[in-house]
């Protein structure tokens, strides 16, 4: 594992350094350059908590990740250059779903001169940058989020408006790396899982991001959300190539289940 070749990976020029000036600009490098990419599920290939394992993936073949992955890489590189990070456990939609949820996220605490930072490169719609940790709301891209502190030693992100998950549940403490682990796999093979059910791609932009969900491709700024279906295998795959930057002609495979999957979804919705 190499730091430059990490950092070539993102478009990072410059020599980082242990601030708050370079931890927002490795964090927004990463999210504009490296995709959101969980396709790995759909295509039952291994996944893992290890940052080594990301590293080969995101850096070694130029792919994208999920959170276990990108915090993973990112936290390691962070360490790398002399940040005082810590691996923290999260649940996503936690206030939701219970305690089940506790650890199906990876996020970071950073501690700097200035105090305790959150960076978080690894969910497709949260914050560009990272946020200190202090209760109350925050904008960032024209978007509205809010640090909450909803009892004990918990802490609580609120996303935005509309985001793929509502919020994010964590504590200050070191992440249970078995805890972890067994949620990832479980997000991996459970066939209620969100991963297992949907094939997930998303890109940051400098004004928003892009979202490719099922067939469905969507570009959501501040302004508002449009969208459009993908008609066709090799359509999916341009538009992995093109407006992801994920050069995987296997996902072609994937098309019958995408296809069968949006038809579910849309009788779900249709009126009885």
């Amino acid at each position: 594992m190499q730091l430059s070749a990490y950092l070539d990976r993102i478009g990072f020029t410059g020599t980082p350094r242990p601030d708050r000036e370079s931890l927002k600009a490795l964090h927004r490098a990463h999210h504009l350059t490296v995709p959101y990419d969980a396709l790995d599920v759909q295509l039952e290939r291994a996944v893992s908590t290890d940052p080594a394992f990301a590293y080969e993936k995101i850096v070694g073949q130029r792919r994208g990740g999920w959170c276990y992955e990108m915090n993973g890489v990112f936290g390691w590189a962070l360490g790398e250059i002399g940040f005082d990070v810590t691996r923290i456990a999260a649940g996503a939609n936690k206030e939701v779903g219970g305690e089940l949820l506790y650890g199906n996220h990876l996020m970071l605490l950073v501690r700097l001169p200035e105090g305790p930072w959150i960076a978080d490169v690894g969910f497709g719609d949260g914050p560009l940058e990272p946020y200190p940790l202090a209760p109350g709301p925050f904008s960032q891209g024209g978007f509205q989020f809010a640090l909450e502190r909803p009892g004990g030693d918990w802490w609580r992100l609120r996303n935005r408006e509309g985001g793929g998950a509502k919020s994010f549940d964590f504590r200050l403490e070191t992440a249970d790396e078995a805890l972890m682990a067994g949620r990832c796999e479980w997000l991996r093979y459970a066939p209620e899982s969100a991963y297992v059910l949907t094939a997930v791609v998303q890109r940051y932009t400098p004004d928003g991001y892009l979202l490719l969900r099922g067939r469905r491709l969507s570009t959501v700024t501040a302004d508002g959300e449009t969208r459009r279906l993908i008609d066709t295998a090799e359509e999916y795959v341009q538009v992995l190539r093109e407006t992801f930057a994920l050069d995987l002609p296997e996902a072609a495979g994937l098309w019958p289940r995408i296809c069968a999957r949006h038809e579910q979804v849309m009788a779900d919705k249709a009126p009885v």
